[in-house]
């Protein structure tokens, strides 16, 4: 398995340990990131997944990258788009951010094949 897909399932492990663990915790995080990032509302889904890529880039935060970067391929962003919502980061966070598009741009190449 690659890097980015190692920390998907990483997060994914967490959260779910957690949820079993800590269920009056976790659940309404759970239920905050199905309904601010996972439906569509004022905007589609793609586009919060693209912000939640920017903001990932911007936090530093590598189980945020691969989160946010399958599930905005899932929703039908391009590499294009991923770059670019990157570079939104970029321009926010400067030269930390921009060092993190190394970790955007394995997590493309590798939920892309």
């Amino acid at each position: 398995m690659g890097y980015m897909k190692d920390k998907l399932e990483e997060a994914e492990n967490t959260m779910a340990d957690l949820g079993k663990d800590y269920p009056r915790l976790q659940g309404p995080f759970g239920v905050l990131k199905r309904h601010s990032c996972e439906k569509d509302g004022a905007l589609d889904v793609k586009t919060k997944k693209l912000i939640a890529v920017a903001l990932a880039l911007y936090a530093g935060c590598e189980y945020c990258i691969a989160i946010h970067t399958k599930g905005a391929l899932d929703a039908g962003a391009t590499r294009d788009e991923l770059v670019e919502a990157g570079y939104v980061a970029v321009l926010m966070g400067g030269g930390p951010a921009l060092t993190y598009m190394a970790k955007l741009m394995a997590a493309i190449e590798e939920f892309s094949e």
